[in-house]
């Protein structure tokens, strides 16, 4: 097989993995990240190649990209603090009035890993009330449990302390000063944007409801262009746990934001204290939002620094930003178009960190 990154993408369309993908890097100080393409990002009618111009569905990118950095400004500004507790924000949180911010970004507040909130019979006004009915996995700081939940709730607090809602907070406060109002988005749809093909139907989702015994009939109808999440679609399109829409270019360029020594936006203490692993001892190390490469099984790959930070979405995205070695990776594609496709999709994301990181190396022999 082709040793090259476009290989590589041009292997995994051809096998099936998804109809097109965008792969994208940057090195170092780069701001402007480079790129390779492959496949279509829409099927049907007049296809549509892949490129750095292709809005993708981010998925759970949304959960470091949006709600870890907002958090971040937050904090900064003295209006919120990891020890915080949720029931100081939000009474109203039920059994996981005791959890920290903490505890939500680490994934360790005692929250199922997902759930069908809009299976219960509640207006998008009244989710707090769905996520007060779910019953703990366990007590905050207990265990890790990967929880979508988490992040919504997140979400809310986030709009509670900006007085916006999470769209507008993001706009405002990360999208517009780094000048990807045109790269990122929870608003795909736009004048000229060419946004990649999603799913005509949520298959994976109703096999999701019906294992718990719910309804599938009460997943949010599916409408090709809006988020691939059933609870993000039931909120509006924005939500603390998927939403977000973007180009490989935005991805990159936000991913910066938290290299050693920070960016634009977050300063060096910020960036280290998103990264720093808080869950010792627990089978998955995660940092604020951010998964650590260190955890077994993830999909940063054997070349990558043990402490990188990075994230995958369920609709074919990762992000891992290599903070010893300065390299930020993305990889986007849409594999839930037109169906879902059930691929372990950690070898393909492994394999292309690691010829990113190839790349690093003979550029620094050069």
């Amino acid at each position: 097989m082709d040793g090259s990154v476009h290989g590589l993408l041009g292997a995994a369309v051809r096998a099936g993995v998804s109809p097109g993908c965008v792969g994208g890097w940057s090195f170092g100080s780069e701001r402007t990240a480079q790129f390779e393409s492959a496949g279509s990002s829409r099927l049907g009618g007049k296809p549509q190649q892949a490129g750095p111009t292709t809005w993708y569905d981010l998925a759970s990118l949304t959960k470091p990209l949006v709600v870890t950095t907002l958090f971040l400004l937050a904090r900064r500004a003295g209006t919120l603090e990891l020890g915080r507790r949720v029931g100081d924000i939000l009474p109203q949180a039920g059994p996981f009035r005791d959890a920290t911010l903490e505890n939500l970004l680490t994934h360790t507040a005692g929250l199922p890993g997902w759930a069908p909130l809009y299976a219960s019979g509640i207006s998008p006004g009244e989710i707090m009330a769905g996520i007060r009915a779910l019953v703990p996995v366990g007590p905050p700081g207990g265990q890790v449990e990967y929880s979508c939940p988490g992040f919504i709730l997140l979400g809310l607090i986030l709009e509670e302390v900006f007085c916006l809602d999470l769209a507008k907070a993001f706009t405002e406060n990360i999208a517009r000063p780094l000048s990807l109002k045109d790269e990122l988005s929870f608003a795909a749809h736009g004048a000229g944007r060419l946004i990649a093909g999603g799913a005509a139907e949520s298959g994976a989702e109703v096999e999701m409801v019906r294992s718990l015994g719910f309804d599938p009939s009460t997943i949010p109808p599916h409408v090709d262009g809006q988020v691939d999440d059933g609870n993000a679609r039931f909120l509006g399109g924005v939500a603390g746990n998927s939403g977000l829409f973007g180009t490989i270019g935005g991805v990159v360029r936000l991913g910066q934001e938290y290299l050693s020594g920070g960016g634009v936006l977050l300063t060096s203490e910020e960036s280290d204290l998103a990264a720093e692993c808080r869950t010792h001892g627990h089978a998955s190390a995660r940092g604020l939002g951010w998964q650590v490469s260190s955890s077994p099984g993830c999909s940063a790959g054997p070349a990558m620094s043990p402490d990188s930070i990075g994230h995958v979405g369920f609709t074919g995205t990762s992000l891992w930003v290599d903070r010893q070695q300065g390299c930020v990776m993305a990889l986007l594609s849409n594999r839930h178009h037109p169906a879902h496709r059930g691929i372990d999709l950690h070898p393909f994301r492994r394999r292309f960190n690691t010829l990113i990181l190839e790349r690093l190396r003979v550029q620094a022999l050069a």
